[in-house]
């Protein structure tokens, strides 16, 4: 056990620092996770033997119903809504029109049985979210006529048709009697009933019940996002499309608190993503890839360039879309994870098949992620599909919280210098707003003509600010041990970057200069500026202003 949990802390510890550096990289930052993986794998550097598809299939899919569960939550459907019905359509007509256009390629090219054939092409019919979603957001792809969102749309919701697909052709494989109509009926209908009822009580409880717990909510959201998946699954549904659908009702709710669900579960999906990739890494064995590799090039360079277009364009054609969006819509059908998981568990039905489903699987993942991840913004920008007006991050939930309202107090003592004046009159920062006053037991909603007096406790709200890629704000308590008390600053080294912008002393704001003396009780707000920026990038007006209030 203890070397299990060595491996797997080394493994997301090595996963998370190289997060940053792969970022960087032109190519989609998760093959660095499966480049990873295969270091350690059987034929890597650590060597190790690991072929166990049972529990790989089962961490895998615990890892993407978070995945999806999070792809749906930050699906903002009002800046979907434009895009909504083309992204629907090929999430679900076009899985299968894809499927069938790869399963006769295939048929043909390689010579399979019909069956084998399509099942090949349903493995692989949908495109990846965590794949697109990572290149739109690392790439800041922001694209026109609301193609972001329809890209985001599709990717999510197409994995349960895929899957649904793959469930049906291992069935025929294994030479099971089945109602197709029956099946695919009962996967949709208990899969969708399941992930919006347990969305709506979610939701419900949420809003009507105190948890009496620290992050007592988040943990009830990890809970639903597990019972979406699981419950309908147990009733012959699909969990995958009961989890994102439970995703996007919550996410798309009025929820208090949804900052924390949001950082909570862009640090599980975080996890899991490295996870994922990770693992199927370390399950393939490298020298088994070149007897599956050519077969895998036919059937990506088939699929990116004549199926996914061809199923792309008879689409979406008719519903207004250019042939400039169609082809960006074209070349961002990126395999990923998914594939590889469905992939396993056609694997696991012990059918006999002519290739390794797995290798051949994985190899087109590679080939779809390499190119076609690393070629979109190329792709996106010679079509003229980008929009310098745009800010993809609109189109996730979770950019509504990096400009969420933060509420600072101001007590008005005694001599104060905003005492007997009229709000209309105070040198406020325009971002600033005077939202609440408290008078004694009196509670006033002030206006431009309301004169704030002493005892007042005055309620400002402002943009609440959040740590930025090359800029972080902490703080910093001094006692009366501290090596700096009794310092100035300019005795003081600070790390590299490093910047003591205000002090609080006694509480009062004082604004520092070189000659300023540290004393033990001050609580300095530090600024922390990133290794690649050499200027502060955001607004020290507003603190400015709010330390001369004082």
């Amino acid at each position: 056990m203890n070397g299990y949990l060595i491996l797997i802390g080394t493994v997301i510890a090595i996963c998370v620092l190289l997060n940053r550096f792969a970022q960087r990289l032109p190519i989609p930052s998760l093959l660095i996770f499966i480049a990873l993986g295969m270091c350690f794998g059987v034929n890597g550097i650590v060597g190790i033997p690991f072929d166990d598809y049972q529990i790989s299939e089962q961490i895998c899919s615990v890892c993407l119903l978070f995945v999806m569960f999070y792809g749906g939550f930050g699906t903002n459907l009002k800046a979907a809504r434009p895009a909504a019905a083309k992204a629907v359509v090929l999430s679900t007509v076009g899985v299968v029109a894809t499927a069938g256009l790869v399963g006769v390629f295939v048929h043909f090219a390689l010579k399979l049985e019909w069956l084998e054939s399509f099942l090949i092409g349903s493995v692989i019919a949908s495109t990846d979210a965590a794949s697109v979603f990572s290149v739109l957001k690392t790439q800041k792809l922001d694209l026109k006529d609301h193609t972001a969102s329809l890209l985001e749309i599709e990717s999510g919701s197409n994995d349960p048709f895929s899957y649904m697909l793959t469930v049906l052709f291992v069935s025929l494989l294994q030479g099971e009697s089945i109602s197709v109509p029956a099946l695919l009926a009962n996967q949709i209908l208990v899969g969708a009933a399941a992930g919006l009822l347990i969305g709506y009580a979610a939701v419900f409880f949420l809003k009507k019940c105190d948890f009496y717990m620290e992050q007592g909510k988040t943990i009830f959201v990890f809970a639903a996002a597990v019972l979406a998946y699981a419950l309908p699954s147990v009733f012959g549904g699909n969990g995958y499309l009961s989890v994102y659908l439970c995703g996007i009702y919550m996410g798309n709710a009025s929820l208090s608190d949804k900052r924390d669900l949001v950082h909570f579960f862009d640090a599980v999906t975080g996890i899991a993503q490295m996870m994922i990739f990770f693992l199927l890494g370390l399950l393939v064995t490298p020298s088994e890839l070149p007897e599956t590799f050519l077969p895998a090039l036919l059937i990506m360079l088939f699929l990116t360039f004549i199926a996914r277009p061809l199923a792309a364009g008879i689409l979406l054609a008719p519903m207004g879309s250019g042939l400039r969006q169609i082809g960006v819509v074209s070349w961002a059908g990126l395999r990923g994870v998914a594939s590889i998981v469905f992939a396993i568990y056609a694997v696991l039905g012990e059918i006999e098949l002519h290739y390794n489903l797995f290798n051949l699987v994985f190899c087109i993942v590679i080939l779809s992620l390499g190119i076609q991840g690393t070629l979109l913004p190329r792709v996106s920008s010679v079509l003229d599909m980008i929009d310098r007006n745009q800010d993809v991050r609109r189109t996730f939930n979770d950019y509504q919280e990096d400009n969420d309202v933060s509420f600072v107090k101001l007590h008005v003592s005694a001599g104060h210098r905003m005492a007997g004046k009229a709000l209309k009159e105070l040198p406020l920062a325009p971002d600033f707003l005077a939202a609440l006053l408290l008078r004694g037991k009196e509670t006033l909603v002030p206006n431009g003509e309301t004169v704030v007096e002493e005892g007042d406790l005055l309620i400002l709200a402002a943009e609440q600010f959040e740590d930025r890629e090359n800029l972080s704000m902490s703080e910093i308590c001094l006692d009366k041990n501290s090596k700096w008390a009794g310092k100035s600053l300019s005795e003081i080294r600070l790390p590299k970057g490093s910047l003591i912008v205000l002090i609080q002393r006694e509480g009062k704001t004082l604004i520092p200069g070189g000659s300023t003396v540290l004393q033990a009780g001050d609580c300095l707000a530090v600024a922390r500026l990133g290794a690649e920026t050499g200027e502060l990038h955001f607004g020290l007006n507003m603190m400015l202003c709010y330390c001369s209030l004082n």
